[in-house]
């Protein structure tokens, strides 16, 4: 006797279904277009290769309390009055802000686009810059916590991605 196969609802995962190749590279691509990510950052610095410069657009008591070193402080508010003044419009840009839960760094990124910057977002921002292990400077020096191992591989190697 033969079973009949009863035709399933597909599970959540696939009610929409993927969409075909060429789109999905499209969008990927887009994608990585507007977003690096907070290791890839960390890499290009370390090297002293950053072709690219690397703001911080929170508010000063935020940036005294930790923030990428090298990075150039414009609170996203003040974008529009200090960026000629701190930025060079032929270096592309990485903006962050607190992290993930936070669209500051979106809101800094469309300010700097509309002044005529070449800009990409830091994927997580301050919180996964330190989460990953990565130095930051403070008002009273430099700091580094150790990596969280939910979020970095806690050896220091690369996480292969």
């Amino acid at each position: 006797m033969t079973a009949t196969a009863s035709p399933q609802a597909p599970s959540s995962v696939l009610a929409v279904p993927p969409a075909a190749p060429g789109e999905a590279a499209a969008y990927f691509a887009s994608r990585l277009a507007f977003h690096t990510d907070v290791a890839d950052v960390h890499a290009a610095l370390a090297t002293g290769r950053a072709d690219f410069a690397v703001v911080d657009s929170r508010s000063t008591p935020a940036w005294d309390q930790g923030h990428v070193p090298g990075a150039v402080h414009l609170p996203t508010a003040q974008i529009p009055e200090l960026a000629a003044g701190s930025l060079d419009p032929a270096v592309p840009v990485v903006v962050y802000c607190w992290g993930p839960g936070c669209d500051g760094a979106t809101r800094a990124a469309l300010a700097l686009a509309r002044l005529g910057y070449r800009v990409k977002e830091m994927l997580g921002g301050i919180e996964y810059w330190i989460r990953e292990g990565y130095e930051v400077e403070t008002w009273e020096g430099t700091r580094q916590l150790p990596p969280d191992p939910l979020t970095a591989p806690v050896d220091g190697a690369d996480c292969g991605c």
